[in-house]
């Protein structure tokens, strides 16, 4: 059975523990390799490492470190195909989707070559007598990123190009679920330029990830994974004085109104809820067509087109739609929460429970979910499935649409469908969510805005990538400075103004 290592100081580590987890194949079940676990003691080397390479790496010019950004990119490029058969093999998503989730990461790597522009300071010439005011933009120190198992690729690069490209060291703690794309992306990252021991990928569980957050030496931390463990990361690690970015769970509304394309909408449902297994923290979960004759439309519409839906391994050919879902307890929970919604009075409308796959019978997979008339009290309603389950909820008018929406605990994203300019613009104003998309489904910003969501979806003050990422991983240093003309002046132990 394949090993796979620890990336420290820029050749892989055998893991010491002697702890491992198991790392499947969600098209066969089967287990395909196993990764370390690694302890407070590994962590605390690979920490150490860090600090020291760090210090250099820090005061290598914003310039050439942009270099390296440039050359990373072009190596994630050029070894796309090669990276999307990793994140496909550990993940299941189809390989189209392995390499959009690639190329989104790939983007943010793009700006990153920007960053001298982004990492400027401010100057004031003769703020007071003589004197002049100027503040710059310093790294922090050693950073961690700890990244979940649905984007392999995207929201590694998310952490590590913003955080070493501002002149940090980074530990990265992928998903143990899905460690080997952080694995090549380091080794990329080395064949770039970057220092040794500049990024270091630990693996590791609840064990590394307390040893992180406990860590003097670490100065800030970006997670992105369920609320509850998000909103665990925020607390611990504000107690120790880091500086913290957590992204948690979602339930993502879609608002159908009576004047929509309700075939365009239908098309976007499909995309926007089953992509990926609906395996996406920005998936739309809950479609809400506004009007009986509206919703009763929209199903005709969505039926036919998840009927016709492609569940296979990505290995199945260019036409299949979505691969598994990431393990057994997923696929049992996601189940469990389809069977939930039937016992609450739902109306199950497509069945996706029990499917099989010829060859692949003990694949964790689930097949394409639709209900209707669903109310805000029933568990599919309120949990974060995390699967390729559509909820509709109809609403009765745009306020009750609007409302329900604002109302929910989760605000990471929302979209609403409609012809009216009017009814767009005031739900984007009103909205109480971070993401708003305009007959657009999945309203992921580009790469040189910031992604972010309210609420219980996002706990800190900043945003992942773009402009934000760029303040969340610098401090700001303030400097008033004067040079005496030679006349010597009196003490004063006034504070005064400058002016």
């Amino acid at each position: 059975m394949n090993e796979l290592c620890h990336w420290i100081d820029g050749r892989e580590v055998k893991g010491t523990s002697g702890r491992f987890t198991e790392i499947f194949n969600p098209a066969t079940g089967e287990v395909q390799a196993r990764v370390p676990l690694a302890t407070p003691a590994e962590l605390d080397a690979a920490i150490a490492s860090a600090a020291r390479a760090q210090e250099k790496w820090a005061a290598t010019n914003p310039q050439r470190r942009a270099r390296v950004m440039m050359k990373f990119g072009a190596l994630i490029n050029d070894n796309m195909d090669a990276l999307a058969e990793l994140v496909s093999c550990e993940h299941g998503k189809t390989l189209p989707d392995a390499r959009g989730d690639i190329q989104r990461g790939l983007e943010v790597i793009e700006v990153c070559m920007g960053a001298p522009s982004l990492l400027k300071g401010e100057f004031t010439d003769n703020a007071g007598p003589g004197i002049d005011l100027y503040a710059m933009r310093q790294p922090l120190g050693v950073v961690a990123g700890i990244t979940p198992f649905n984007f392999p690729a995207m929201i590694p690069l998310w952490k590590m190009g913003p955080a070493l490209v501002s002149g940090n060291a980074m530990i990265l703690k992928p998903s143990e679920r899905v460690p080997s794309t952080s694995l090549m992306l380091a080794k990329l990252a080395q064949e770039a330029g970057l220092p040794d021991g500049v990024l270091q990928v630990v693996n590791g569980d609840k064990e590394a990830v307390d040893a992180i957050l406990d860590h003097p030496t670490i100065q800030a931390v970006g997670f992105v994974g369920s609320t509850p463990i998000a909103q665990y990361i925020y607390s611990r690690a504000a107690a120790h004085g880091k500086r913290a970015q957590c992204f948690g769970g979602a339930k993502n509304h879609m608002i159908i109104m009576p004047d929509a394309d309700l075939d365009k909408a239908a098309d976007a449902l499909i995309g926007a809820g089953f992509g990926a297994a609906g395996e996406r923290c920005m998936a739309i979960s809950v479609a809400v067509p506004v009007g009986e004759a509206t919703a009763d439309a929209l199903i005709e519409r969505l039926v036919p087109r998840i009927e016709k839906l492609k569940v296979a391994p990505y290995t199945g050919g260019d036409d299949v739609d979505f691969g598994p879902v990431i393990t057994g307890a997923a696929k049992q929970r996601i189940e469990g929460l389809i069977g939930s919604g039937v016992e609450q009075g739902a109306k199950l409308v497509i069945d996706g429970r029990g499917l099989q796959i010829q060859g692949y019978e003990n694949g964790f997979f689930v097949g394409p979910t639709l209900f209707d008339d669903v109310t805000p009290d029933m568990d599919i309603y309120k949990e974060e499935i995390f699967g390729p389950v559509l909820s509709t909820v109809r609403a009765q008018s745009y306020d009750e649409a609007l409302k329900l929406v604002c109302d929910n605990e989760y605000g990471n994203g929302t979209a609403i469908f409609t012809a009216d300019g009017d009814t767009a613009r005031d739900f984007a104003s009103r909205v109480n969510v971070g993401m708003v998309g305009i007959n657009f489904p999945i309203p992921v910003p580009l790469s040189y805005y910031s992604f972010g969501g309210w609420k219980r979806s996002a706990f800190g003050d900043l945003n992942q990538y773009g402009p934000d990422a760029f303040r969340f991983y610098t401090k700001t240093k303030t400097v008033t400075s004067r040079w005496f003309s030679g006349i010597r002046e009196g003490a004063s132990l006034n504070f005064k103004a400058m002016d």
